[in-house]
């Protein structure tokens, strides 16, 4: 560690230590910090809890957003505009909720204090455990499939959890700042709606039928509405799921929120559009996750046991990431390409787009929906095109 991230890091466990003290009304004290993650503004450290009157855990996970900045990318989830205090305060919010779940009903790590004025989380520490990230690296079978098949079945128990109480989160917020309730990617859904059929004529000549314009539209109001409305983190790229023996574990709530968890299982099949990830997902491997999704979630929404229902629903949250993707991506707007998490998944922003629009084409044509197929087809043919060039 530099000296100044060392100076950072006893200046986070002082603010840590002051806040556990006076939450606890004894002395508290923290040592051995490990900075485990965190750019810019964001410090993340695990420490040890060397005295304390009362039955902390060992380790704790401490998280501190720095200063104030009137523009922040939204890191994995791909290029927007949010101040830090709006990222910070949906988080704390978004901890403060899922720690009001019962332990088995919990998606990741439980808030044991936090200060807004000090932009500070205290976390439970998950422990030493293996990021999806390094699991779909390997290629290893069967652990890259057990990966996968956790990672969907932990969503769907996040799911079904926390169906029916979006009021509670809702109430959170407003205790916050009742701005701060807007979702930052909903915002960027609307954006897409409007300027991705530029960007396609422009870059690649296509015109976007009405029939497909209105499909968008209707995908779009499954970040504000739908029929299956759960909590979600949001930021679901690899480097935010642990692996560990009870099963897969979210990290990351910066942009957590209740939206259609349809967009959540869809997610994982686009290749985790917010980041520049490509790997390959079998159309076997991809049925295999979204019944284990659905298994966990069809007791709370019986219509998913409707096998057509369910391929209609998980395209419309494809097409809707896809066009997202697109939106990110296809411009070379270097802010934009630059905000996207990179790491040893990454792949060349082409080479992204093109994997996704062939994908969701097959996936279309599997479904029986030509429209969609087609219109897939043409744009990752031109985009292929316009890279060979």
């Amino acid at each position: 560690m530099t000296a100044l991230l060392a100076e950072r890091a006893a200046e986070v466990v002082s603010a840590a230590q002051q806040l556990l003290t006076k939450r606890m009304g004894a002395p508290v004290k923290l040592s051995d910090p490990i900075e485990l993650s965190g750019s810019g503004r964001t410090t993340v450290l695990r420490v040890r809890v060397a005295e304390n009157a009362f039955s902390l855990p060992r380790t704790l996970i401490v998280k501190q957003v720095r200063g104030h900045a009137q523009d922040r990318t939204t890191g994995g989830l791909a290029p927007g505009v949010a101040s830090i205090d709006s990222a910070f305060l949906r988080e704390a919010v978004s901890y403060q909720f899922t720690t009001a779940l019962s332990r088995e009903q919990r998606p990741g790590a439980y808030l044991i204090a936090h200060s807004l004025p000090e932009r500070l989380l205290i976390l439970s520490d998950l422990g030493e455990n293996s990021l999806l990230t390094q699991m779909l690296q390997s290629g290893i079978e069967p652990a890259t499939r057990n990966g996968m098949m956790a990672f969907a079945q932990a969503l769907g128990r996040m799911h079904a959890a926390t169906v029916g109480r979006e009021a509670d989160f809702v109430a959170l917020l407003r205790r916050v700042d009742v701005v701060h309730r807007v979702d930052g990617i909903a915002q960027q859904a609307e954006s897409a709606i409007a300027e991705v059929p530029g960007l396609l004529l422009r870059e690649l000549g296509i015109e976007v039928p009405g029939e497909i314009a209105e499909r968008i539209v209707r995908g779009n109001r499954l970040f504000s509405a739908g029929r299956f409305r759960a909590f979600s983190p949001s930021d679901l790229c690899p480097d935010n799921v642990i692996l560990n023996e009870e099963g897969a574990r979210f990290l990351d709530y910066e942009w957590g929120g209740f939206r259609d968890a349809t967009l959540d299982i869809a997610y994982a099949l686009v290749s985790f559009p917010g980041c520049l990830c490509d790997f390959e997902l079998s159309r076997e491997r991809a049925r295999q996750m979204v019944e284990a999704w659905r298994s966990e979630v069809v007791g709370v929404w019986p219509a998913l046991a409707d096998d057509e229902l369910m391929s209609e629903r998980i395209l419309e949250a494809r097409l809707i990431w896809v066009w997202l993707s697109t939106y990110w991506f296809l411009p070379a707007d270097h802010a934009r390409i630059a905000a996207a998490r990179e790491h040893g998944m990454s792949v060349p922003r082409s080479e992204a787009l093109i994997n996704r629009w062939a994908a969701l084409a097959e996936d279309a044509r599997c479904t029986g929906d030509d429209a969609v197929g087609d219109f897939a087809e043409d744009v990752s043919a031109m985009l292929e095109e316009r890279w060979s060039e």
